[in-house]
């Protein structure tokens, strides 16, 4: 396969108008997000001198998630996404101003920061589903999986740079203009969604309002085990080794003593390795259990490898190695389950993903937080390769007795 056409097959959804001016508004906005995340963690340790403390910001973002992200997919399933998502991430932007307004006048304490991360969370439990939804009405099925994996990689490019550029800024001028340039980078993306082509878009039908279409979603994925098993696995691993905003502030701070800056260094290496894996996905990515089974064992693999690393550098080299394996997890959980869901129910579907990754944080960031405070980073990022490894060991019993139904068919059929 040549250059040019493996270039072509990495970036196919881009030849997609409405897809290309999402991708560059989005990316510009998630730079903004991730100076944010990275300012946020390093705000509260400031403030309070705690992981633990990290851990209940990080599980107040996310608990409306937990509770409100299911109705959130049932709205998404009902409504126009597009407009939704301008909505919402428009008041994404008045969220960081006020932070960063709180943290420019001095007077910004750890329940301010608790409150807005409740606000960010409500906003997020209605956004995440719509956007996830949104994704296959403007690509179509064909390059969906593509443009899932350049989402993960724009995601994690910004993750690269994000992080960096908050460790200077905060060593420099302090977390407020972190949150400043957040609020100013969502311009980009909601432009990004009011300019595109409307004719273009493939909208699934609106869901009718009922009574029960809540309890409809959950039937519908229990009794879906090529679902159901995806959910789990995401759920697992979500809640216990995603919560990096959590043990990296104190592998910097703790492990290698080091300040800001250490800390920005060691998010952007994972960013980095996230991008290499994001793209990978998008040339050779592969959907469904048997791939999700692959990925989760060597994302254990290599969490484990970084719970034990003795030196900084070597530290880089295995969060590389982890935000490798991380993405590809990522998108591939999100491709099998876009993929395998009926168009009527996709909102609902997704919800429930965003739940399993988001919302299962506040169980997670405490836990996580809780044995990092007692026992240390390490075991902190140990207990994540534990995830990892029981969510591969869960669908890799699923494949195996699959395969093993299959063979008793087959035989019978002999």
């Amino acid at each position: 396969m040549s250059l040019r056409s493996t270039a072509e097959r990495t970036f196919s959804s881009l030849a997609n108008p409405n897809y290309r001016k999402y991708f560059f508004g989005q990316s510009t906005s998630l730079v903004g997000t991730w100076m944010q995340s990275t300012a946020q963690s390093w705000l509260v340790l400031v403030l309070t001198h705690s992981a633990t403390a990290i851990g209940v910001v990080v599980a107040l973002q996310t608990l409306p998630v937990l509770i409100l992200g299911p109705y959130g997919g049932v709205i998404a399933d009902r409504v126009d996404k597009r407009r939704l998502m301008i909505v919402l991430q428009s008041l994404m932007a008045v969220q960081a101003a006020v932070l960063a307004t709180f943290t420019l006048l001095h007077d910004v304490t750890y329940l301010d920061v608790c409150v807005l991360a409740v606000v960010l969370g409500l906003n997020n439990s209605f956004e995440n589903p719509s956007r996830q939804a949104f994704m296959l009405e403007m690509v179509g099925p064909d390059d969906l999986r593509n443009a899932v994996s350049l989402n993960s990689t724009m995601n994690n490019a910004a993750r690269a740079v994000g992080p960096a550029v908050a460790g200077i800024l905060i060593a420099a001028v302090g977390e407020g203009w972190c949150f400043v340039l957040n609020a100013v980078s969502f311009i980009a993306v909601v432009g990004s969604l009011m300019v595109m082509d409307r004719s273009t878009l493939s909208p699934s039908p609106p869901a009718a309002r009922e009574r029960g279409q809540l309890r409809a979603g959950f039937r519908y994925v229990f009794h879906t085990p090529a679902l159901l098993i995806p959910l789990i696995m995401m759920g697992l691993v979500g809640t216990f080794a995603y919560e990096f905003q959590v043990t990296l502030p104190v592998v910097a701070s703790q492990v290698f003593h080091g300040g800001s800056r250490a800390y920005g260094f060691l998010v952007t290496a994972m960013g980095v390795g996230a991008v290499i894996g994001g793209l990978v996905s998008a040339t050779r990515g592969r959907v469904g259990i048997a791939p999700m089974v692959a990925a989760s064992t060597i994302f254990a693999g290599v969490l484990a490898i970084a719970s034990v690393a003795p030196i900084m550098a070597f530290e880089m080299v295995a969060l590389a190695l982890v935000g490798f394996a991380s993405v590809s997890f990522l998108s591939m959980a999100n491709s099998t389950l876009q993929l395998a869901s009926d168009p009527a129910m996709r909102g609902r579907v997704m919800a429930l993903w965003a739940v399993a990754f988001l919302g299962s944080t506040p169980v997670g960031g405490p836990l996580v937080g809780l044995v990092t405070s007692h026992w240390g980073a390490r075991v902190g990022l140990g207990v994540g390769a534990l995830s990892c490894a029981v969510a591969a060991a869960i669908g890799f019993g699923v494949v195996r007795r699959s395969k093993w139904r299959v063979a008793l068919v087959d035989r019978a059929a002999d």
